[in-house]
């Protein structure tokens, strides 16, 4: 598989503190991976970095061939972003959100129109896209927002605790959402978190963050034979910790 994701020695410092230090990451097309990390590890600034919202002090990063830096917007053209907090427009409807995102992107109808119903069938709000997005719930908001991300045809979602503050069905949806979108459309998918039995469940591979620095990288299994954790049944709780606890 190719990388769509590759960084090298990327560096982020504010004055004399430094949000990420030396990151050497590689996302490979076609993977779920987990990016993890208590908050302040410099997850965020990593994303900011990887979608040209934020220069790096050092180092370099690579977006599906593409410099952040120098060539953000087809960067922004390809890649579906989720922030923690998404923003809509309460007084609309989702159709009519998903409609003002379609002409940002300069959708044409009656492109448009297939692309809104479409990601609307697809995040299982076909039936409330005519609701004001105001009466949504979390979780429906959420979904919302993966459906604004579906409307551009993304080939990479960089998704930012998508499911924090769910309830048990609401994470549930989301989770077999992502995982769907991953499996029948080949999308590959950037998730930040620190709900570690969530990721434990649809990631592939995992990044773990402490302190700005990556301190471990591969998959579940790899990493628990790095530090001796129950290889049988490995639980990344548990690895986690121990990680953590080294750094």
């Amino acid at each position: 598989m190719a990388a769509i994701i590759q960084t090298q020695g990327l560096t982020r410092r504010y004055g004399r503190q430094t949000a990420v230090e030396q990151l050497d990451l590689e996302v490979q097309e076609g993977e779920i991976f987990g990016f993890l990390g208590p908050n302040g590890a410099g997850k965020t600034t990593t994303i900011l970095m990887l979608l040209g919202l934020t220069e790096p002090s050092a180092g370099s990063a690579r977006v599906l061939g593409y410099d952040p830096v120098r060539d953000p917007l087809p960067i922004k053209r390809q890649v579906g972003y989720l922030p923690e907090n998404v923003g809509f427009y309460d007084d609309l409807t989702g159709r009519e959100n998903l409609r003002y995102i379609a002409d940002l992107n300069g959708i044409p109808e009656p492109e448009a129109t297939e692309k809104i119903e479409s990601a609307l069938r697809t995040v299982g709000l076909a039936d409330e896209g005519d609701k004001l997005v105001g009466a949504y719930s979390r979780g429906m908001r959420q979904r919302l927002g993966i459906a604004e991300l579906l409307v551009k045809d993304p080939r990479l979602l960089i998704l930012d605790e998508p499911t924090l503050g769910l309830d048990p069905d609401g994470t549930n949806k989301m989770l077999d959402l992502i995982r769907d979108l991953n499996r029948s459309r080949g999308i590959t998918v950037m998730l930040s978190s620190h709900l570690l039995d969530q990721v434990q469940r649809i990631c592939h591979r995992v990044g773990i963050m402490i302190k700005g620095r990556l301190v471990a990288l591969g998959t579940i299994e790899e990493l628990a034979r790095r530090k001796g954790a129950d290889s049988g049944r490995p639980v990344l709780e548990e690895i986690y910790m121990r990680y953590f606890r080294e750094a």
